[in-house]
């Protein structure tokens, strides 16, 4: 009965620890609505011992909806354990077959948004575009990963005395969509002729970080596409922490795992991941930073701190004035829907994430976190000919939340 749910070990599929590519046959992936008090201890319990299945969220409190993975062999015990729970809903019937369908059928040979690119292709791309606008951009290093990689990204500035925009993407390691959205914005920046994007680009300092765990990111492309988590070993069995329940802000206050082998274990300890220690000392060490930007997937949804509590603390109303405007800009393009509001009020308590460390410890005016689409139909695997049209309806309320918040003082 507890055997329901949580990570993807290392060894959960067989042949991953043989070297082969972790397959996802027939696994289902299922909403589970959290009624009572009872199924919320269940599933905490089962998140505390792992036994085949997969919780792609922590069951932080009732009222909220997690996801399921569901493996072919587990089938049975899903079905008995929720054989009396209400609204259980199958949103992916054949996980692998959605992995298969992401990637275009015919890959491109050159760098684009029509396919998912390799961390190798992503750096070797951002040192293209540093040498082909070499006037206005440039390579920096935020960080670096446990395994030696750094946290490489893009700064692009055409003045002196301009406000900064940080944008950090790729933080769970399977939410391709976001890397592709940072890269998306950064062409559109450096190349675009539309007169919105001019004045952004050339009116801000853009920082711009495609993948912030680079590690997780390279394992997800050749080992394990559903993987989240940094790659740091945690025991002889679980490797990682989730890097956005890392960082040193109201950390472990609810929302978070402390077993190692959770999809949302917050680590040891604070800023116990060299990937979120470093990028926040970087962070650090930049002065005149007027908005912070995190992008994640999937659910459309344009999220203000704090995950840890449902109070409207700080600027709290002046983000979800911003973030309302913002959200009916990005529906005019293509009718895409996203709610708005704290982490907490809109998904579930978060603790340990990077936008309230962001907003808490250094005080930034402007701080977003986008969960970009979809809303489940494809969740973790958007095929690839949504990344345009999500990067340009993101990038356009990006603008607005430039202009309303400049509106408002905070630059």
């Amino acid at each position: 009965m507890r055997s329901l749910l949580v990570v993807v070990l290392i060894g959960l599929v067989a042949g991953v620890s043989c070297g082969e590519k972790a397959r996802f046959d027939n696994y289902r992936v299922y909403s589970v609505p959290i009624h009572n008090e009872d199924q919320l201890r269940l599933l905490q319990e089962i998140d505390e011992n792992p036994n085949g299945f997969e919780l792609w969220d922590y069951p932080s409190a009732t009222g909220t909806v997690i996801q399921v993975m569901v493996p072919p062999h587990k089938r049975a015990d899903f079905a008995e354990l929720t054989a009396n729970w209400a609204d259980v809903h199958l949103d992916i019937e054949n996980l692998q077959e959605k992995f298969d369908e992401e990637q275009p059928k015919v890959m491109p040979r050159s760098f684009g948004w029509n396919s998912y690119h390799t961390l190798a292709e992503i750096y070797e791309w951002l040192d293209v575009m540093a040498y082909s606008h070499s006037s206005v951009a440039t390579t920096i290093v935020g960080g670096v990963s446990h395994e030696g990689r750094q946290i490489k990204g893009l700064k692009i500035s055409h003045k002196s005395g301009n406000p900064g925009v940080f944008i950090e993407a790729g933080i769970h390691a399977r939410e391709w969509i976001a890397d592709a959205t940072a890269t998306f914005i950064i062409n559109e920046l450096l190349t675009s002729t539309n007169s919105e994007i001019q004045d952004i680009a050339q009116n801000y300092d853009w920082y711009i970080f495609p993948v912030v765990n680079p590690d997780g990111y390279e394992y997800s492309h050749t080992t394990n596409r559903n993987w989240r988590k940094t790659r740091k070993p945690s025991s002889s069995v679980c490797y990682g922490a989730d890097a956005n329940r890392n960082w040193g802000y109201n950390w472990m206050q609810g929302g978070a795992s402390n077993n190692p082998c959770s999809d949302t274990f917050a680590g040891s300890a604070a800023f116990s991941e060299v990937e979120t220690r470093t990028l926040a000392d970087y962070y650090s060490s930049l002065s005149g930073i007027s908005t912070y930007i995190s992008f994640h997937s999937y659910g459309q949804m344009l999220l203000v701190p704090f995950g840890h509590t449902r109070e409207p603390l700080g600027n709290y109303h002046d983000l979800v004035a911003i973030a309302s405007q913002a959200v009916n800009r990005l529906s005019q393009r293509f009718g895409t829907r996203y709610t708005y509001g704290n982490i907490a009020e809109t998904i579930y308590i978060a603790s340990g994430g990077s936008i309230d460390w962001i907003k808490g410890a250094r005080g930034t005016g402007l701080v977003y976190c986008y969960e970009l689409r979809d809303t489940g139909r494809y969740g973790f695997t958007l095929p690839a000919n949504q990344i345009v049209p999500t990067g340009q309806e993101t990038l356009d309320s990006i603008v607005v939340i430039l202009r309303e918040g400049a509106n408002m003082g905070y630059h």
